[in-house]
This record gives C-alpha cells, structure tokens and sequence, in this order.
C-alpha cells in the first residue's frame, strides 16, 4: 500500500480526496466535528504540496436519491472556516460534469462534490461510474478507512482507474491495528464490551490466538455469568448464546488465552437508579446489571498493569448514568497512567468507548482512537475490507 507521502511532485496535480466526513447533522447543523477534525492534516498536506484537491465524501443513507437535508453545503462551510480557503461546491448532476468544468480560475485550491451516495452507482461499486469519477483527476487518494470496508465505487473500483495511494489516517489507522493484531508487543489484553455476545464473536475468535487476555464486560458479560451458573436479575441479555459461549470457552483453552468476566457487579432496579455493589450471589430477581464491581475493577487494573499492548472496544458498563460509569472511567485512567510513562500501546474504537474518553478528557491520552465504526470491527475480525485490498 503507498502512501500519498511518497508521491515526490504534487503541484497542480488533481487529486481525488475520498474522505469520511459523515458527521452527525440535526437541521443542518454539525453536532460533533470529530471527523473532521480528523481529516484537516490530509487536506493541508495536498495544500501544502500545492494540488489541485477534488473532495468526495458521503452523509447519511439517501440511498441514490437527491435528499437536501444530507447535502454536505453545513460540511463545506465548516471545512471552509477551518482551513480559511474558499472552497466550492458542486451541486450539477456529476455524470455532466467533464475535466475542464473544474478549476476553472487558477487560484482554486479545492472542491467538493456533493453528496456521493446521491448517486446510486456508488454503492453499485459501478465500472462506468467509477471511470467517470476517475476521468476528474491525475491521481487518487483514500482517506476514509471506516468507508474502507465498503465495495464502493469511490472507494474500490475507481483504483483500477487512477493511481491510488493511501491518506495520513488510513495509513495512521492501519498502522495501530496491525500492532494489535499482527505486529504485537506480549503481554496482549483487549477488553470488549457490548450489548450482544453474536455481533463480537467473530472478533474474540479472530483475537484469541494471539491474545493473553479477552476481558468481557458490559451487557455481554451478563450471558458469561448466566452460563456460568449465576442469576442476572432482569439484565439484558442474548437468547440462545450457549453454543458460542461453549466455543469461546473451547477456543481459549486451546490457545492459552485466559477470559476474564465479572466477579462482582454494580446494580439498580432501574436505568435511573443508584448503584449498589453485589457479589454474584446476592443479585435479587428485579436488579439490573449496570456496571462492574470494585473486585473486577481491581483484577483488570491488575491485568493492565502487566500488558504492553492493550486494545479496547465498548464500555465496562451503563455508562450514560454517571452512577454506572465508574467501571469505565476507571479502565480508562489506568491505560492513561500506562501511557503516560510509555509502557503500553492502547489502542480504542467504538462509538460509546469513544464517548466514555471524551467525557473524561482522555482521547488524546490513548495512542490512537479509531472513530470507523464498522471497517474497525471487521478489520479486527480478520476479514479482508474492499478499500485496503484496491491499495494494494
């Protein structure tokens, strides 16, 4: 896979940027900016190198139909305030649209496209769509690895097209991964959490060959516990897991890899409620498991401790209510201290993991955040993703 930083001479060149900025919108208004963020080192590179940079990126599912309220006019004006450049947007039907309708006044630096999933060839991953896009520029540019597992025409086909070379994050992001999966410091710990045990499966089969520790928290960690023997209350929980739970257990026995779970828990009789610490076997019929109890807290702290590397997705507990959240910050500021004297490499991912770091300042404190949803789970499940494979 090459990296857009090893092409020697950018000046003028057309460049095809796919980014992801399919940011949270609530009437045209951005609620979180951090994927935009996220992406302002590869447009000031391509800025710096003095390329001519055609910006394409996607929001939301129109599913190839024109919705105004999905436009990316909210994204580009925010990008246009950021990198203090006029940028322009086109709104014409893109299969109109030839080379020399683009940088038309020689002091235009970047465009956008609007709206790629307008179109419905996009998500066809459409040969002649793909060509087409292709025909704008000189070259190509990936830097939206969480679109990186979809076969989609601006992602994958338009490769065969155009020299194709991988962005800042993609690189960034497919460098963290292989330290967790491929190119790993021992001892290894990854903590999962999550709602359903079935949706994280194939990740805990994938990694617990080449894992120390799975430690398994959060809704998931109630089916462990049910399997074992023990009460949940009125917990969420999965139907119909023991078959993969047997398997789980099977597999890390194989492999010398050791599951971790609750010993004791944090429980309310409400999502609402206050927490009040149990030992497994005092949980009443109508309790809620919310969160983890001091003595795992203790235990993973302990685990934490003696790892090099460290890979995190889903919080330890029902974090919205403060009063479940201390399992979470608690992980959370041990890899910090970890960190921050350089013994350990942690890596995190998910929406809600996210969420918990941010709350408590400490995004920047992890050696890398993946915010690409889907392409982070099945990277981590081992499976291949369209958009690597078309790099490479």
């Amino acid at each position: 896979m090459k990296s857009i930083t090893e092409v020697s001479n950018l000046e003028n060149k057309r460049v095809i940027l796919r980014l992801d900025l399919n940011v949270p919108l609530k009437n045209q208004e951005i609620q979180d900016e951090t994927r935009i963020l996220k992406m302002l080192p590869v447009i000031n590179f391509l800025i710096e190198k003095k390329a001519k940079i055609i910006i394409i990126s996607h929001v939301g599912r129109p599913k190839g139909e024109i919705q105004k309220e999905l436009s990316l006019i909210p994204i580009c004006e925010n990008l246009k305030s950021k990198l203090n450049k006029d940028i322009k947007l086109i709104t014409n039907n893109l299969l109109e649209i030839k080379k020399n309708d683009l940088f038309t006044a020689t002091d235009e630096e970047i465009i956008f496209l609007e709206n790629i999933r307008f179109y419905k060839e996009e998500e066809a991953n459409d040969e002649n769509f793909s060509k087409h896009l292709a025909s704008l520029a000189d070259l190509y540019v990936n830097d939206a690895f969480s679109c990186s597992h979809r076969a989609h025409a601006s992602v994958c086909k338009i490769t065969e097209f155009l020299p194709a070379y991988a962005g800042l994050q993609l690189n960034s992001e497919v460098e963290a991964l292989k330290k967790v999966t491929s190119e790993i410091k021992k001892p290894v710990t990854c903590i999962i959490g999550g709602s359903k045990i079935s949706t994280k499966i194939g990740i805990i089969k994938n990694l617990i060959p080449k894992f120390d520790n799975i430690i398994i928290v959060g809704g998931m960690a109630n089916n462990i516990l049910e399997y074992n023997g023990h009460s949940i209350g009125k917990s969420i929980k999965e139907d119909n897991c023991k078959d993969i739970i047997d398997e789980i257990f099977k597999t890390s026995k194989k492999f010398s890899c050791s599951i971790v779970y609750p010993e004791d828990v944090a429980v309310g009789k409400n999502l609402t409620d206050a927490s009040k610490i149990k030992s497994l076997n005092e949980i009443e019929n109508d309790d809620l498991i919310l969160d983890i109890g001091p003595k795992t807290i203790e235990k993973i702290k302990l685990i934490i401790e003696r790892s090099k590397t460290l890979l995190w997705n889903g919080p330890a507990g029902y974090f919205e209510n403060i009063n479940f959240a201390n399992g979470s910050f608690e992980i959370a500021k041990k890899i910090v201290e970890k960190n921050n004297n350089n013994s350990i490499y942690s890596v995190a991912g998910g929406g809600d993991t996210n969420a918990v770091l941010n709350q408590i300042g400490a995004i920047e404190k992890f050696n890398f955040v993946s915010t690409a949803g889907g392409a982070f789970l099945e990277y981590l499940e081992g499976k291949d993703l369209p958009g690597i494979t078309a790099l490479n």
